[in-house]
């Protein structure tokens, strides 16, 4: 599938991504925001490696802060494909007026699943 462009409602596209498109750019080096938009107590015990938190309730009023360049590639994901957090999160990027934005659908299920390895703040 690699990448997918998703219209956003007349504001800037919303590309979903796969996880070998999303581990070959970790694994290339590429410049992108990885963001976990799920509750802090769920980004401690595990996020994909390099991912920031960002919850998705947050994005509105902490994203300019946390990502002042509005051209930056940004990847979101939360749970699974069911969890509606990161696709929330994408949409109000597109609004603030990020024009790279991508949505890893899969989420944390998804990239256990390929046997690919979590991060964790927990001890």
């Amino acid at each position: 599938m690699g990448i997918r462009a998703v219209p956003a409602g007349g504001r800037p596209v919303i590309h979903e991504i796969d996880t070998a498109t999303l581990r070959g750019w970790q694994e290339e080096g590429r410049d992108f925001i990885l963001v976990d938009t799920l509750p802090a107590a769920a980004y401690a015990d595990g996020h994909l490696p390099g991912a920031v938190h960002l919850m998705s309730d947050d994005v509105a009023t902490r994203a300019p802060q946390r990502f002042p360049g509005r051209n930056a590639t940004i990847v979101v994901y939360c749970a699974s494909a069911q969890c509606k957090r990161a696709g929330l999160s994408a949409r109000r990027l597109a609004k603030l007026g990020y024009s790279d934005v991508h949505h890893y659908v899969g989420g944390k299920k998804i990239w256990r699943e390929a046997g690919l390895p979590l991060e964790s703040d927990l001890q």
